[in-house]
């Protein structure tokens, strides 16, 4: 298929940036996620990587070629909207060979890629239906059909399950995962929904006012989240900070908080001032015997969990905790905290590279 290298692009609309200096690569049957909330400048990137912006500056090489001021035609890619943007007038069957019969292949041929493309998607008997009577989970199929016919070097899709009730876009981000591992394709998807990047993606970008935050694998930047953006748009519920001011040398392997030694990974950069210790709920523990005091807030059941928050000195805490668990609300009791799993923020919001997060954040 393709591999797509994004060398520091940058797109202006007048005196406004929408992306700023961007730079990573998508490898050659990735599953790639931009994410990001609304305005950060996602879906401007993906239609830069598609010919339907021109970047101010920078490059971008699909397969080695740099395309970025060739218009999409000359691009072989594939653009899914979110909207569907299926021709009303036509039925699934002439929707899906569009691209094919304006190419002027042959019709034999057509209605053989046709059929096929229906086959993998499970809408053949659909084929001869109006679209206009198809569900939205059915019309999405139809618009990817269109999109495969084609096989292209790469599937760009632009928050394609948006449309779709939440139980069927669960069901259809499965789907869409399971039909790119058959076609081993290079896919690019625009998303604002961090559970559907977390379950779909090879790689994510995490964007915010135009600017990569983080770049890598989800179980990485999950666990080590480059900054506090990062770290608080990812998990449900997302980290927790504790503030502190004080100061940690290079090689530390403990902080001073609320007047007690805690560990954590072992540094590798030296910071001071206004500090921000990171861990996420399920590394928490009730602990009455730990140092670090909370007085029990509220306990949200999960079934086989339970998300407890509790007040600390340093800020609210919560604790995913198992559900057999008995808490009172009002309840003081003490926190560990999982040392293995703990990021320093500086003030300014970026991680402190420690011997735990530093392959990753050198990565990123």
């Amino acid at each position: 298929m393709a591999q797509i290298v994004i060398k520091n692009i940058r797109k202006e609309f007048g005196s406004f940036t929408a992306v700023q200096s961007s730079s990573f690569t998508i490898e050659d049957g990735e599953f790639f996620m931009l994410l990001g909330p609304s305005g950060c400048g996602k879906t401007t990137t993906l239609r830069m990587i598609a010919g339907l912006e021109l970047p101010t500056s920078g490059e971008i090489f699909i397969n080695g070629q740099e395309v970025s001021q060739k218009p999409a035609s000359q691009r072989d890619i594939a653009f899914v909207f979110q909207m569907f943007a299926l021709y009303p007038h036509m039925n699934v069957r002439k929707n899906i060979s569009y691209p094919l019969v304006s190419q002027g292949m042959p019709k034999a041929q057509v209605k053989a890629k046709v059929e096929e493309v229906a086959q993998i998607l499970g809408i053949t008997s659909l084929l001869d239906r109006p679209v206009g009577g198809l569900s939205g989970g059915d019309r999405q199929r139809v618009a990817l059909g269109r999109a495969i016919v084609r096989n292209p070097a790469c599937f760009l899709m632009d928050e394609p399950l948006g449309a779709l009730d939440a139980e069927f876009r669960e069901h259809m981000a499965e789907e869409l995962r399971a039909l790119h591992d058959r076609m081993g394709a290079t896919t690019v998807y625009v998303t604002h929904d961090q559970l559907e990047a977390m379950q779909m993606g090879d790689k994510i970008v995490v964007m915010n006012h135009g600017v990569v935050e983080q770049f890598g694998r989800p179980q990485d930047i999950y666990d080590w989240p480059a900054t506090t953006f990062v770290a608080n748009f990812i998990g449900s519920p997302p980290m927790n900070f504790l503030r502190f001011d004080g100061s940690v040398a290079a090689g530390a392997t403990a902080v001073a908080l609320s007047g007690h030694s805690l560990a954590i990974p072992q540094t590798v950069e030296a910071a001071s001032g206004a500090l921000i210790l990171g861990v996420r709920p399920e590394n928490v523990h009730l602990d009455d015997t730990a140092a670090l005091r909370g007085r029990i807030l509220a306990a949200e059941y999960l079934g086989t969990t339970q998300i407890v928050t509790l007040d600390t000195a340093h800020g609210q805490v919560k604790a995913r905790i198992g559900s057999d668990t008995v808490v009172r609300i009002g309840d003081q009791t003490g926190l560990r905290l999982d040392p293995r799993a703990i990021t320093l923020f500086a003030p300014q919001g970026r991680a402190l590279l420690s011997v735990a997060n530093q392959r990753v954040l050198a990565h990123g």
